[in-house]
């Protein structure tokens, strides 16, 4: 995904530099990876099972572009952004690049793997950020473990985990796939992987909707990942397009101080 943002405020005191640059570091990374920021720290380890075999259908490859709007820590900001999701023979790949005109290239992000019974099956999940040496997340498929190179924690393989790159399409094939039973009220579970840990994340399916996008108005089915009461996490809405492919439509994360960035679907190119 390559992603170019404009700021519509300046910060008014050169002295605030250090914070304006950290928080758009930290917006074009949650935009980057389709992600949820956790809460600091580590998180304690989470117990999962192997994910229900479903019925799953993938959505074609494309190049997906996006226009993005805004608000973090009173800075108002809007651009665009690229997603290529590809998938053949057996393997997957959704490669991720964010660059900024005050910085060049800030991001790069890389998720791969094979594709089994389960769906997507995530061998690693490389993360590159500005000034900062790549993290790795490996999935070892003969060893049956999640270890991360920015921690020590360790987490077994017992089927269907995801990195938080992965999650979304491994979503949209599961809505794909599930035909009448993806409906509102439905909740979705998975257990996704980040830079340092891992831990469940749930999708809550709700009623349809019309979005308006570039492309024209979009009847679109509104899924939500809501962060744990006590979790300082960030709430994810994506509103996915059954007539286009169930492709994300619009992407909302919004933080707890209502601070959000949007993604809204401008145009969409096969591959």
């Amino acid at each position: 995904m390559a992603i170019f943002l404009r700021m519509t405020h300046t910060p008014p005191f050169l002295p605030q530099f250090d914070v304006t640059t950290n928080s758009i570091l930290t917006l074009f990374y949650v935009v980057a990876t389709f992600c949820i920021l956790p809460a600091t720290g580590l998180a304690a380890p989470a117990e999962h099972t192997a994910a229900t075999v479903r019925k799953l259908s993938l959505p074609p490859p494309a190049d997906l572009q996006y226009q993005i709007t805004a608000r973090q820590s009173g800075l108002t900001i809007d651009g665009t952004a690229r997603v290529q999701w590809q998938w053949a023979d057996g393997r997957f790949s959704v490669n991720s690049e964010t660059r900024a005109a005050m910085f060049g290239k800030v991001f790069e992000v890389g998720s791969m793997g094979g594709i089994d019974a389960l769906g997507l099956a995530p061998t690693t999940f490389v993360d590159k950020r500005l000034r900062k040496s790549a993290t790795t997340t490996t999935f070892d498929r003969k060893t049956k473990t999640i270890r991360f190179s920015a921690s020590s924690a360790a987490y077994p393989i017992k089927g269907g985990e995801q990195d938080r790159n992965s999650v979304i399409w491994q979503l949209i094939s599961v809505a794909r796939g599930a035909g009448s039973a993806f409906k509102a009220g439905s909740e979705w579970p998975f257990f996704v992987a980040g830079q340092r840990d891992a831990q469940r994340w749930t999708f809550n399916v709700g009623k349809p909707e019309k979005i308006r996008t570039a492309l024209g108005v979009v009847n679109a089915v509104h899924v939500v990942r809501v962060p744990p009461a006590d979790s300082k996490g960030q709430k994810l809405d994506i509103w996915l397009a059954p007539t286009m492919q169930w492709y994300p439509a619009k992407l909302r994360f919004t933080e707890t101080d209502g601070d959000f960035i949007e993604q809204t679907l401008e145009s969409i190119a096969k591959s």
